[in-house]
């Protein structure tokens, strides 16, 4: 039951403020978070629940960490901002630029620095278009995502997105954006006898030649699709997907925004299986969502396409190489290493998988629990014969998620999928207690 002080503080929050995915019906409901330690968030009630999201995805060392409260600090009292733009720098740029060529892909060397996900997509379009424009093939301006992609939600990155609810109150969306159908193992139907990756890697063949090769800049993909419900490909999509760009020369673009820095067990989510993307995009783990901030991976090849050019990248943002942001960022980069984020994410994911597959695998309308490291998603369906969904207007998905917050924990669900994605340093009893309470909200709900 809400107290009159949180009525309070819902009531001012409705007056003045408004959020994303504003809703202000859904926000009579809302939480008032005050304070955090570890996979816990509290309340303005003092009440604890399991931070099942990270936050959103981004807060893989969990809240309460001295060390990137102590950067800011430290970096702010020193120099709180200075323009990132050609012909000025800061130390801090240039270290997390040097730290940053050593954990990404070989061939991504080079980095421009932004705020965050969307403008990093932003920033990538914007980047392969000038790239093929010095190439000398200008007409290649067309991106290419996938349904169930999300690459935020600026007006170039909402086009990207692949999630049709984005849409409609902001059309006409800009022309050259096309979707092709997601791997989603458990969905996709693939020709009979064919491989279930390769038919779903194939679809992108299928929009180059329906686009013309000649018109197509970038293909950008999440390793494993996030928001739209923790989507893991199948072992052979990917190869495949490289072969195609390869041969159509299209920039394979890999959206590290959810699964870089740790969260699938690998620093990167394309070193599963084993290839490197042309462009990359990072954001929300680089900093532990401690400061806004994010950045495109760029090959070694379009960099030195775009120096030799002797004309200037005509885009910029304000906040690019934020000094406190990549302090905050190179602290995080501490904890990463010595902390083993990567060895933890494995370790920490397979028993997160198994325990979440013991509460829940057997219940009649849970569909598929799947998942790739520390995050997970589970499926729930009208008929597990059938796979048939929920209507919408059940709503079952927020049902769930309605009664794991009445149990202490807190997410977000896509339909009726519900994602699980703690941050990395949650012990393994909290990840029992998610794999339960999980497992006793289905059943309240579908019985």
């Amino acid at each position: 039951m809400t107290s009159a002080a949180e009525r309070s503080l819902i009531d001012r929050d409705i007056a003045h403020l408004v959020h994303p995915l504003h809703n202000q019906a859904a926000h009579e409901s809302a939480k008032v978070w005050v304070g955090g330690k570890g996979a816990y968030i509290v309340d303005s009630e003092g009440n604890e629940y399991i931070d099942c999201l990270s936050g959103l995805w981004n807060n893989t060392a969990g809240n309460g960490r001295p060390e990137l409260a102590d950067a800011a600090a430290a970096q702010m009292r020193q120099m709180g901002f200075v323009s990132g733009y050609a012909g000025s720098s800061n130390p801090r740029a240039i270290e997390l630029s040097e730290r940053l060529a050593h954990l990404t892909y070989p061939s991504i060397n080079h980095f421009y620095l932004t705020s965050g996900g969307g403008e990093s997509t932003d920033s990538n379009i914007k980047l392969a278009r000038y790239y093929w424009k010095l190439k000398g093939k200008p007409d290649k301006t067309k991106v290419i995502s996938r349904i169930w992609g999300y690459h935020g939600v600026t007006l170039a990155a909402m086009c990207a997105t692949g999630i049709p609810a984005y849409w409609p109150m902001f059309e006409p969306r800009i022309p050259g954006f096309s979707h092709i159908p997601s791997p989603y193992p458990y969905l996709y139907e693939a020709p009979e006898g064919a491989s279930q990756g390769i038919a779903a890697a194939d679809e992108l063949e299928k929009q180059i030649l329906e686009e013309g090769p000649d018109t197509v800049a970038m293909f950008i993909a999440e390793p494993v699709q996030g928001a739209g419900g923790v989507i893991v490909p199948q072992e052979d999509y990917f190869k495949r997907i490289r072969e195609i760009c390869d041969q159509y020369e299209v920039l394979l673009v890999a959206d590290e925004v959810i699964t870089g820095f740790g969260r699938t067990g690998k620093m990167f989510g394309l070193e599963h299986w084993g290839i490197e993307p042309d462009l990359m995009q990072f954001a929300k783990a680089i900093t532990s969502g401690y400061f806004p901030l994010g950045g495109i991976g760029i090959s070694d090849e379009i960099a030195s396409v775009m120096n030799d050019s002797g004309s200037p990248w005509m885009h910029a943002y304000t906040y690019s190489s934020h000094p406190v942001g990549c302090a905050v960022a190179l602290a995080m980069m501490d904890i990463i290493e010595n902390e083993d984020f990567v060895g933890q994410a494995q370790t920490k994911g397979k028993h997160l998988l198994v325990k979440l597959k013991e509460a829940l695998a057997d219940h009649p309308h849970v569909g598929e629990v799947r998942g790739l490291g520390m995050m997970c998603g589970v499926e729930l369906v009208k008929d597990k014969a059938t796979k048939e969904m929920f209507d919408a207007s059940d709503g079952i998905g927020a049902k769930v998620h309605a009664e794991t917050v009445k149990r202490g924990m807190f997410s977000r669900v896509r339909g009726d999928c519900y994602c699980v994605a703690p941050p990395i340093v949650t012990s393994e009893s909290t990840i029992d207690d998610i794999a339960s309470i999980l497992g006793d909200s289905v059943e309240a709900v579908l019985g």
